[in-house]
């Protein structure tokens, strides 16, 4: 693998370059750009010097102020070495007149009494094409703040659009395989060339160079741009979001040996430093040998806030694999008694045992070890829900193409608290909603109204060694359909149940991720960490564990009983708007607004896959059942199929026209479907989708897949609604398709 990051190749085209003449541009003076650029790409000097001294009047500044900022500090011993190293002359210490104390007042900056543009003057050699050293006070001073920002003055701000359009020019004019892949580069030059001329106070050259080139770029890059068009001062690029996150994370381009050493020997050619130096400075290219990439190989990949995923970031090994299912004896079937008996408390004694429920799977070879990460015991209740999980199973549906679930709607009316967020319990017999006025609702779905837990002084009155004692502590006296949860200072966004259905996650606009007990209907933990809108939370499969992400760019692992994090997940470029855990609860997959969707090891810590293909922020992530593939979806109404052992995109479905905002799959991973804000339900073949894929696809090695434009082939059908859009869907244990959304008249 090779990689361009700030000036770094590898060693083959290390070699490549030092065969090359010194006097190729990259190290020699350059009329036009009226400085000097020390670094080629791959050497480390400028060609027949080495001095910094000799160097541009930028590097210089930089010396200078460095040298001042150590005076400052009385790090005169220091100072002292790198004047020696610089070469620099001992006047620019010790200057005659001088006081012994630098000063800086006022945007001026002072070294040891004199003005520093006059000690610059005094050490500047005179360079081609009229370059002058900044002689006025408090204009362009060597100030540290200055030297480290991202956007120094990089030359003539007229030719910046010369340069711009030289490259386009070349580009269009290479060969067509060359063209997609060299195009790539059009929008972070763009961007970055932009925003150093809005750094440098160079307003009209900046807006004039937005107006030629921003209708050049790709259309999903459009809401970047809209922002982008706003920054037309340097007061408006403090503290700006977007700026930071270009200045704080390299644009990751993926192009071939051949294509790169084409855009490397134009710009030599051209003595083009100026772009080279945005090249090595913000972008990252990831260079592969081999085949070129199509244009709709790249676009397929293209989108996100940071370009394409590094192909090092997939390598890792992910163990997607399921857990040992415990053993568990299945009672012999009763239908009179299970008809009698209610989920989670039994009146009977267990009868005998059937071996068919014991017989244990092998251990799946991709799946993590038991204890990887600690989980919780099975209490005796679990495997009562188990046992029902295991007999309801029996009785599943089996779907295909040929034999589609059954859809059953639940629409909200009079919604005019705004439905921000639902959930169902797993044996869906309750469902939740987070509304836009703080409250979390619960209703029972099932004939079995809800019920509080007795009072303290009720409870010392039952019998605690009774068969039916869960039943005796219920309050019949506090029966009802639903229950309403207060408690939140902002809207509810995320909401989450336990799998034991005792516990109810909700996670708000105030900050917080509350846990609500199903048996008293009150908040037992309010969970502090996000100091922003929390967007999503969601609890592990195996319980206790759970998740939460939000506008402060991280997601959140916590355990029930702790009120820190356990964990943080920090790498994504804006708000993290969807979580998820995998299957075996190893690993959390989010979703973000920069576009990208990361997969965590919950036991490291570490990001182990960066998915970069969608178009907008996402919404909505689900696991297949068997834990290999994960389906995305996104404002640009696309779902995305992803492989998470090689760490590819494998399908994109098309035909939504709005928002996905839930994805699932069926019970046996034969279905997915996906809901939408264009009030559609759609059904999609999963199972062809990931049967039609051959192994021998995945060249991880450059990351080349194609993908089959087979939509329609794919879209088993589409359910539309009256006026609701769709932001929930839950398959029942017997493949029964739930869906849940508010009415919008």
């Amino acid at each position: 693998m090779a990689a361009v990051q700030g000036g770094m190749v590898d060693a083959k085209d290390e070699t490549d370059i030092k065969k090359e003449p010194t006097s190729d541009g990259f190290g020699n003076n350059h009329a036009n750009d009226a400085r000097v650029l020390t670094a080629s790409p791959g050497s480390s000097a400028a060609a027949g010097n080495n001095k910094p001294a000799a160097g541009a009047p930028e590097e210089q500044q930089t010396l200078l102020a460095v040298l001042q900022f150590l005076r400052k500090n009385k790090l005169s011993e220091s100072a002292e070495i790198l004047r020696r190293e610089a070469g620099l002359p001992e006047e620019v210490l010790n200057p005659k007149g001088s006081d012994s104390t630098g000063s800086g007042q006022g945007g001026s900056t002072e070294v040891d009494g004199e003005d520093a543009s006059s000690l610059l003057s005094r050490v500047t050699l005179p360079t081609p094409g009229g370059a002058k050293a900044p002689s006025k006070a408090g204009e362009d001073q060597p100030d540290v703040n200055v030297v480290l920002s991202a956007y120094s003055q990089q030359g003539d701000p007229t030719l910046y659009e010369v340069y711009y359009s030289g490259l386009k020019k070349f580009i269009e004019s290479v060969l067509d395989c060359h063209r997609a892949e060299l195009s790539q580069v059009f929008y972070p030059l763009f961007v970055h060339m932009y925003l150093e001329l809005v750094y440098n106070n160079h307003e009209s050259e900046a807006k004039a160079f937005f107006e030629k080139f921003s209708g050049d770029q790709e259309c999903y890059y459009e809401e970047d741009l809209r922002i982008l068009s706003s920054l037309t001062k340097k007061e408006h690029m403090r503290g700006n979001e977007t700026l930071l996150d270009f200045r704080t994370s390299k644009f990751v381009l993926r192009i071939s040996r051949d294509s790169y050493q084409l855009l490397k020997r134009h710009l030599q050619e051209r003595q083009n430093n100026q772009i080279w130096n945005i090249i090595q400075e913000h972008l990252y290219i990831d260079i592969f040998d081999g085949m070129l990439r199509s244009k709709s190989q790249i676009d397929a990949m293209s989108g996100s806030l940071a370009g394409e995923a590094k192909r090092e970031a997939n390598k890792a090994k992910v163990y997607y694999g399921l857990l040992k299912e415990p053993e568990i004896e299945l009672p012999l079937d009763d239908e009179d008694e299970e008809a009698d008996n209610e989920e989670g408390k039994p009146k009977k004694k267990k009868p005998k045992k059937d071996s068919t429920g014991s017989k244990s799977k092998k251990q799946d070879p991709n799946a993590p070890s038991q204890t990887r990460i600690p989980l919780p015991e099975l209490k005796d209740s679990d495997k009562l829900d188990k046992i029902m999980y295991l007999k309801e199973s029996t009785k599943r549906v089996r779907l295909g193409p040929d034999n589609l679930p059954s859809i059953c709607f639940y629409t909200f009316l009079n919604a005019y608290q705004g439905l921000t967020a639902v959930d169902m319990t797993d044996d869906s017999s309750l469902i939740a909603g987070g509304f836009a006025d703080s409250t979390v609702r619960v209703w029972s779905v099932t004939p079995k109204k809800l019920r509080k837990v007795k009072t303290a002084a009720d409870l010392n009155l039952i019998d605690k060694e009774s068969d039916d004692v869960l039943e005796r502590i219920m309050d019949d006296k506090t029966a009802s359909e639903s229950k309403c949860l207060h408690g939140h200072s902002g809207p509810v966004y995320g909401i989450s149940f336990s799998p034991d259905r005792n516990y109810v996650l909700s996670s708000s606009e105030d900050g917080t991720v509350r846990l609500w007990s199903l048996l008293t209907f009150t908040c037992l933990v309010g969970y502090k960490g996000h100091n922003y809108p929390v967007w999503d939370t969601q609890f592990s499969p195996y319980g206790y564990y759970f998740v939460s992400g939000g506008h402060d760019r991280v997601a959140r692992l916590w355990a029930t009983d702790h009120h820190q994090p356990l964990r943080i997940f920090a790498g994504h470029l804006a708000d993290v708007t969807c979580t998820r855990f995998h299957p075996n609860a190893n690993y959390v997959a989010t979703g973000s607004s920069d576009r990208t969707i990361r997969l965590w090891d919950v036991l490291t810590g570490n990001c182990v896959r960066i998915f970069t293909g969608h178009k907008g922020p996402i919404h909505a992530l689900a696991f297949s059942p068997n834990g290999k593939f994960l389906a995305s979806g996104a404002t640009d109404g696309r779902v995305l199929l992803w492989d998470i052992g090689h760490g590819l995109m494998v399908g994109e479905l098309k035909g939504h026209t709005d928002t996905i905002y839930s994805l699932r799959f069926s019970r046996d991973g034969e279905i997915l479907a996906s809901g939408s804000m264009d009030n559609t339900v759609r059904l999609w073949d999963a199972m062809k989708a990931f049967d039609d894929l051959e192994t021998d696809d995945f060249t991880a090695a450059t990351g080349h897949i194609h993908l089959q434009d087979n939509s329609q082939e794919l879209l088993l059908g589409t359910y539309m609604t009256k006026s609701t859009p769709v932001i929930h869907l839950h398959f029942t244990r017997r493949n029964l398709l739930l869906a849940a959304g508010a009415y919008n008249p």
